[in-house]
C-alpha cells in the first residue's frame, strides 16, 4: 500500500492510499512524479558526484519505464502525457543547469546546439500554427537522442567531450529534421 498526502485549501492535511488495482493504475504517474522529485533534489549536489549521478540515473530510469509501465497497466491518459512532458522538461531543465557550468564547451558545439535549439523551436512553432496544439512526437530517433544526451554525463568522464558530441549532435540534428518533416508533412512517428 503507497500513502500520499496532500495539502487542501483550507490546510488541513488529506491522505490517499492506494493498493491493488487502484495502485496499478496511478504508479507510472507515481514514477513520472518521482522525476520531478529527483530533479528538485539535483539542485542540491554538485555537478558528477555520486549522489548527483546515482539521483540523476534514477530519474533517467524513470522516465524510461513510465511510459512502458502505463501501457502495461492500461492506465495511459492526457494527464500521464502532459505531466510525462512537465518532468522531462524539468529533468533536462536541471540537469542543464547542474551539468553545463561544469563542462568546458566549445564554441562549435555551442553553436551547432544553437542550430538544433531553431530546428526544435521551428517545429513547435510549425506544429502549433497548422494543429493548434502543442506536438511533441515520440519517434524512435528522438529516443535515441534522448538515451545519447542523457549517457553524456557518465560518457565525458572517459572520452573527450568533442569526440562524443560529434556523435550526439549528427543523431540530434537528424532527429530534429526528422520530426520537422513529420509535423510538416502530417506523418505518422517511426
Amino acid at each position: 500500500m503507497l500513502c500520499l498526502f496532500f495539502i487542501n485549501k483550507n490546510g488541513s492535511i488529506r491522505k490517499v492510499a492506494f493498493a491493488g488495482e487502484q495502485m496499478k493504475k496511478h504508479i507510472a504517474n507515481i514514477l513520472t512524479g518521482s522525476r520531478i522529485f529527483g530533479s528538485i533534489l539535483l539542485l542540491f549536489f554538485p555537478a558528477f558526484s555520486k549522489a548527483f549521478l546515482i539521483t540523476y540515473l534514477l530519474c533517467g530510469f524513470s522516465d524510461m519505464v513510465d511510459g512502458a509501465i502505463a501501457r502495461k497497466t492500461n492506465s495511459t491518459s492526457k494527464f500521464g502525457s502532459r505531466l510525462d512532458t512537465i518532468a522531462d522538461f524539468f529533468f533536462a531543465a536541471v540537469s542543464l543547469f547542474k551539468l553545463l557550468p561544469a563542462i568546458d564547451i566549445p564554441k562549435w558545439l555551442w553553436i551547432w546546439g544553437g542550430i538544433i535549439a531553431i530546428i526544435k523551436m521551428s517545429n513547435i512553432v510549425w506544429g502549433f500554427v497548422s494543429k493548434k496544439q502543442f506536438i511533441s512526437l515520440h519517434t524512435i530517433m528522438n529516443k535515441v537522442t534522448g538515451l545519447l544526451l542523457f549517457l553524456l554525463p557518465f560518457s565525458i568522464s572517459f572520452v573527450e567531450l568533442k569526440y562524443t558530441a560529434i556523435v550526439v549532435c549528427l543523431v540530434t540534428t537528424f532527429s530534429a529534421i526528422q520530426e520537422g518533416f513529420y509535423v510538416i508533412t502530417d506523418r505518422e512517428c517511426k
